[in-house]
């Protein structure tokens, strides 16, 4: 095998092209004038090839370079809110000073519905009641218990109240949005004057008929719900009749208590049951007493029959 055998053409061609360029002359006299630089008959080989193909010497085919796409991979193609329906399928009703009117009251029975099966898919696919909610006539205010997350949805599907909670909770997921449609009174418990506001307007709502119940747990805070601990007064303040409910959550594998526990790890755990029992008791009504009406501490201790409460143990 001899070396004429062994050919590069790629190389040779471009040896050919080294060999035809014109040497670069540099005028170092005149620095401030520009360099001469010719390489004009390199430059013309290169024009004749630029429709060639490049690879023609190793034997691969002609090529095509595919067109740049106009569509935006990350472009989301929702368009925007216009016309009637848009605007009719995010109304929202945003008056906390107004009691919300009959038509949209009707609307708001779908939602209630939409809550039950949020309970549905938590895993309380039965809830047991003892005892019966009071009418808003006999009773304007309702106070409960808190243990957890679960409650202002149960009782925005049960009584549709309006709901007294702190301003943290507005951020929440799920809770968040039920408790603004209840047309929650926000309360910050370390703000004098919002206390205050909050107590105006629980007496503002409840003695206005054309309100739904107001719902306040006066704990101000979660419990395990094995026992009460010291009430915040604001329900009591007003003098309004009040009816008392106890929640109960019995647990054998998992306690729903939202205490020293995260958010996401009480959900995955409720998730993960087969099934989330849940109790709802309904007490009877308690009013004020007309010769202590003002005490409102007095009030919040008292029972039905006018002795010290007994439901501070409601486990």
């Amino acid at each position: 095998m001899t070396g004429d055998c062994l050919r590069a053409p790629l190389l040779e061609s471009e040896q050919r092209h080294a060999s035809d360029e014109a040497e670069v002359v540099v005028n170092i006299n005149g620095f401030h004038r520009p360099l001469i630089q010719s390489f004009s008959n390199h430059s013309k080989q290169v024009k004749g090839t630029e429709d060639q193909n490049p690879f023609d010497e190793i034997g691969a085919g002609s090529f095509s370079i595919p067109p740049q796409s106009t569509i935006d991979p990350f472009r989301n193609n929702t368009p925007n809110i216009e016309g009637l329906y848009e605007w009719l399928k995010i109304l929202g009703w945003k008056d906390k000073q107004n009691p919300m009117p009959r038509w949209r009251c009707r609307i708001m029975c779908i939602t209630r519905m939409c809550s039950r099966c949020i309970l549905f898919s938590f895993g309380y696919h039965w809830i047991k009641r003892i005892g019966r909610p009071a009418p808003r006539e006999t009773a304007p205010i309702v106070v409960s218990n808190h243990v957890s997350y679960i409650e202002p949805i149960f009782f925005f599907y049960e009584l549709s109240p309006t709901i007294v909670s702190s301003e943290s909770h507005d951020a929440m997921p799920f809770v968040g949005t039920i408790i603004r449609a209840m047309q929650v009174i926000y309360v910050n418990r370390f703000s004098a004057s919002s206390r205050t506001h909050a107590v105006s307007e629980i007496k503002r709502k409840a003695s206005c008929d054309d309100f739904p119940q107001v719902l306040l747990f006066p704990e101000g805070t979660t419990t395990n719900g094995r026992v009460l601990i010291a009430f915040q007064l604001g329900a009591f303040i007003p003098g309004y009749p009040i009816q008392p409910v106890v929640v109960r959550y019995p647990h054998v594998h998992f306690d729903q208590s939202w205490g020293n526990i995260s958010l996401a790890k009480s959900m995955f755990r409720m998730f993960t049951q087969f099934h989330n029992f849940v109790e709802i008791e309904y007490l009877p009504i308690i009013s004020p007493l007309q010769n202590q009406k003002d005490n409102a501490a007095h009030f919040a201790e008292r029972d039905g029959d006018g002795s010290r409460s007994h439901w501070a143990i409601i486990d």
